[in-house]
């Protein structure tokens, strides 16, 4: 039965083979070379990406403690105004002579506050003290 295979038939086939294996080869190189092109330029796009990223954090990140420091000295201002606030220590003086005695007329005279505004200062003082 295998004699009437011709002698260079396996050897035909052996080249064939060996021939397709080369070819595969190539064919594979080239999708291996194409990979690591796009495989370069991807990366490269994600190194841009994130150091845009990064960068914009940073911005983010320096905003927000200057405006923790403005917001800081806003406060600190607001405290001083409010120590610093005549109308408040009108009040203040009001309420510390319902607690002496004084009437609405010399609350008026005295903080130069007007009528309804003594009269609440003296009717809370009262109610505290009640």
């Amino acid at each position: 039965m295998f004699a009437e295979i011709p002698s260079y038939l396996p050897w035909a086939l052996t080249v064939a083979a060996l021939s397709l294996v080369f070819v595969q080869g190539l064919v594979l190189g080239r999708q291996v070379r194409s990979l690591r092109v796009t495989l370069k330029e991807r990366c490269d796009t994600l190194g841009r990406e994130l150091h845009a990223t990064t960068s914009g954090s940073m911005g983010v990140g320096q905003r927000l403690v200057t405006c923790e420091r403005q917001l800081h000295e806003l406060r600190t201002t607001l405290d001083e105004m409010r120590q610093n606030d005549p109308l408040r220590i009108s009040y203040d003086e009001a309420s510390r002579l319902v607690d002496l005695g004084a009437d609405i007329d010399d609350l008026m005279n005295t903080c130069g506050i007007s009528r309804p505004e003594a009269e609440l200062v003296s009717a809370l003082r009262k109610r505290q003290a009640a």
